[in-house]
């Protein structure tokens, strides 16, 4: 009630068809905040227009919901396309600043490209290479479009690889990533059934490689072709696993090589100083990121560690990259634990077998002085 019985409070009202579209609080806020347009400034950029309200002011104005529901509705805005979103969560942020999801000039031809401006407009971005989506955004997807969690994060690795090509800003890079995935889902949806009965899974065995197309373009960007080798066993056993390989079997490995290089180079370090390894050593994070990226399991990884610094403080090298060294290492022993998989595999668990590639078949001393990783 309003502490004047002179002035009434001000009426909220709601379309209904819009409340039954995206939901009755979301119809609530969504025209509240679009009639402040009506009486307060806003700054156009990116042809959007631009407005911050004070979290108070909502509070006041929309009694009935705390902090918390304002967040817990405005990021349902923003992940049904609705809304833009600019500010942080609105549960520890004192303002608002937000858009509608309509451009201002949208009717009018685009004008013709200029060369972007040194600076960066503010708060817009480029997608970073360890860009990944919030949680609650995979959930919201989840509930919203019944998209599964998996699949959203399968089509990571082309939305990064995809913008990054393109090399443009945004301030939104969740809402771009739930319309990605949304429209690729519909069309798999669409599409799903026909191709589940008429495309037979392409077969892909361990001596699947790229193409020399494929090979020479990645060459021509830099990439090593030693890196390139090193990952095509990871790549053939995640799609054996996955039970199908992708109908563009050599795009993929390019994309895949190309996000895979872009985090390897940004993870190593520059110094050109060479030092020795030291007791309590650990990987970094970047690390971390390319052996998840390859489809390496991290348990594995962490387990190699002992093992990886022993023999590096035995030998007494130095080296100026640490962190590269325990990539081959890791990478290394992966492939080398799925080739002895596959072996055995093979063999069925058929006894009298002599399969030199099983532990049981070596002697310890070939273990032992199997140093091939550490070339």
């Amino acid at each position: 009630m309003s502490n004047s019985s002179l002035v009434p409070e001000r009426q909220l009202v709601f379309s209904p068809g819009l409340a039954a579209t995206i939901g009755l609080e979301e119809s609530i806020l969504l025209q509240h905040l679009q009639a402040l347009f009506e009486h307060r400034q806003a700054q156009e950029r990116d042809n959007y227009a631009w407005l911050s309200v004070e979290r108070d002011y909502l509070l006041t104005t929309l009694p009935f919901w705390n902090a918390v529901d304002l967040h817990r509705i405005t990021r349902s805005l923003v992940d049904k396309g609705v809304m833009l979103m600019e500010s942080p969560p609105l549960h520890s942020s004192e303002k608002l600043v937000f858009a509608l999801n309509e451009p201002v000039r949208a009717h009018q031809p685009a004008p013709p490209p200029e060369p972007e401006p040194a600076p960066t407009r503010r708060g817009a971005a480029l997608l970073p290479v360890h860009w990944s989506p919030s949680e609650d955004l995979l959930q919201l997807m989840a509930l919203n479009h019944n998209i599964p969690r998996q699949f959203s994060l399968d089509q990571l690795e082309d939305f990064i690889f995809y913008w990054r090509e393109r090399g443009e800003t945004s301030h939104a890079w969740e809402n771009k990533f739930r319309q990605h995935v949304t429209n690729n889902w519909r069309r798999k949806q669409q599409t799903g059934a026909s191709e589940f009965q008429v495309r037979q899974p392409m077969a892909l065995d361990n001596h699947w490689r790229p193409s020399m197309d494929a090979m020479e373009i990645m060459e021509r960007g830099g990439i090593s072709r030693d890196f390139i080798e090193q990952a095509v066993p990871e790549f053939i056993l995640y799609w054996r696993e996955r039970g199908a390989a992708p109908k563009e079997l050599n795009s993929k490995f390019i994309q895949h090589i190309r996000i895979q290089w872009a985090r390897y180079s940004s993870s190593l370090e520059h110094s050109t100083e060479p030092k020795r390894i030291v007791d309590h050593w650990q990987p970094s994070d970047d690390v971390y990121d390319i052996l998840r990226m390859s489809h390496i399991d991290l348990d594995f990884a962490r387990s190699l560690l002992p093992e990886f610094i022993v023999y590096w403080k035995d030998s007494n090298q130095t080296h100026t990259s640490w962190n590269s060294k325990f990539l081959q290492h890791a990478k290394y022993h992966w492939a080398k634990r799925h080739q002895l998989q596959q072996t055995e595999n093979s063999h069925g668990g058929q006894q009298g077998s002599h399969s030199t590639g099983r532990t049981r078949d070596r002697s310890l001393e070939d273990d032992l002085n199997d140093t091939s990783w550490a070339s």
